[in-house]
């Protein structure tokens, strides 16, 4: 017998036939003898319609008041996936975030979880009883409910599991696992059995859907066995767990892609200490964060300083790059959002030489051009042309033999 926590998301409570289905998952863990908690989103689009409801009224509402209203959506889906249970002949009890004292800051709509008391849970289970709980929110510091921020449901879970010292959190959701790569950019994609939480955070870092970063995050912190299933195909998932739970590991365990980006770069900058400063600094004020950088020494005592941001802040970091160019007497600004990011990654790369080159090499015999670079121990990012990311993803992904069981190091 396990003690379970299972998260099923809004695309898993989308309909009352799938809250029923969900509800006969849940009663075969049941009568498999483990104890198992649930913790649902709100159905899919309830939360952005009840969004799109408040902004109707006053666009700048305050963050606590949003809170209010949003929260309702898991409200409805824990009250109905509890009277699904007892209508399959379980007992079943529903919990809002506060009532399971999910406690937060007081960061309305982006809250951080500080504390969980997973002893009421318990004694449900011990009593055969499923507690259902509403993810995505908690108990702010005042008394009112504050949510966790889009994919708070993931750490809800995550949290629940690590409070209850749970064998496993599994994540339900609408893709059977996690795959070496987007399978609708390669077919050939393989779904992973095993992933380390490092990879796991790197991918979802780079652009993969599959888990929020916090979720990932919590679960590494706290040392949480973490799956990822599918609530419509039956299958193992993939288990997201220690590195060394995997004695040998692949070289690459996947490619991550990110199309959001868009890359600045400042021309002719006098190259003396505290340009990057005076050049990020008006960035950073303006809540726009920085993904990759690069500065290139150029002739003449001048350099060459680029970096890239997030497509939707493209517009207004231009702006600002634009006024810091001319304030620092450089050439001017080259702006490029036509550009993606591809991503190895893999803890096999710690202990393997030769991968950065064999990437560069496969990239240069499709002649596709690469602008930037990044490293760490785990994984290599490029930035390359938007028009060329299938024809990068789907070469790499050949050839480090990512279709197939992947080498050993």
């Amino acid at each position: 017998m396990a003690l379970i926590v299972q998260k099923y998301g809004g695309t898993s409570m989308g309909s009352v036939e799938r809250i029923e289905h969900v509800a006969s998952k849940v009663k075969s863990f049941h009568d498999q003898g483990h104890q198992v908690v649930v913790v649902v989103s709100a159905m899919s689009g309830e939360t952005d319609r009840l969004l799109k409801l408040a902004k109707s009224i006053n666009p700048r509402g305050s963050a606590r008041e949003l809170d209010q209203i949003i929260s309702t959506g898991e409200q409805v889906t824990i009250g109905l996936l509890a009277l699904a249970l007892q209508k399959a002949g379980l007992k079943s009890r529903s919990y809002t975030g506060p009532q399971v004292a999910i406690r937060t800051d007081e960061a309305y709509g982006k809250a951080r979880i500080q504390s969980i008391d997973g002893e009421k849970l318990l004694a449900d289970c011990r009593e055969g009883v499923v507690p259902v709980v509403a993810g995505f929110q908690g108990l702010s510091p005042d008394g009112s409910t504050a949510t966790l921020g889009r994919g708070g449901s993931d750490t809800t879970g995550v949290a629940i599991a690590a409070a209850m010292k749970a064998d496993e959190c599994q994540i339900y959701t609408d893709v059977d696992g996690v795959y070496t790569t987007d399978p609708r950019v390669e077919p050939a994609a393989r779904r992973l059995d095993k992933i380390t939480f490092e990879e796991m955070l790197e991918m979802a870092s780079l652009g993969s859907k599959v888990l929020q970063i916090r979720a990932v995050e919590f679960a590494g912190k706290y040392k949480v066995p973490l799956r990822v299933v599918s609530t419509f195909v039956d299958g193992p998932g993939t288990l997201i767990t220690l590195e060394e739970d995997n004695v040998e590991s692949p070289l690459v365990s996947g490619i991550a892609f990110n199309r959001d980006e868009a890359q600045l770069t400042v021309n002719g900058v006098p190259d003396k200490p505290g340009i990057a400063a005076a050049i990020l600094g008006p960035i950073g004020d303006a809540n726009v964060e920085v993904d990759m950088i690069v500065q290139n020494i150029g002739a003449d005592g001048a350099t060459d300083f680029t970096f890239t941001v997030h497509r939707n802040d493209f517009e207004k970091a231009h702006e600002i790059s634009k006024k810091v160019a001319a304030s620092l007497g450089a050439k001017g600004v080259l702006p490029a959002s036509d550009i993606v990011k591809v991503s190895l990654v893999g803890v096999g790369m710690r202990s393997h030489a030769g991968i950065a080159s064999k990437m560069f090499k496969v990239l240069a015999d499709e002649g596709i051009n690469i602008r930037m670079i990044s490293t760490s121990e785990i994984k290599i990012s490029v930035v390359v042309q938007d028009k060329y990311l299938e024809l990068a993803v789907r070469s790499l992904h050949k050839a480090f033999g990512l279709e197939n069981a992947p080498p050993k190091v």
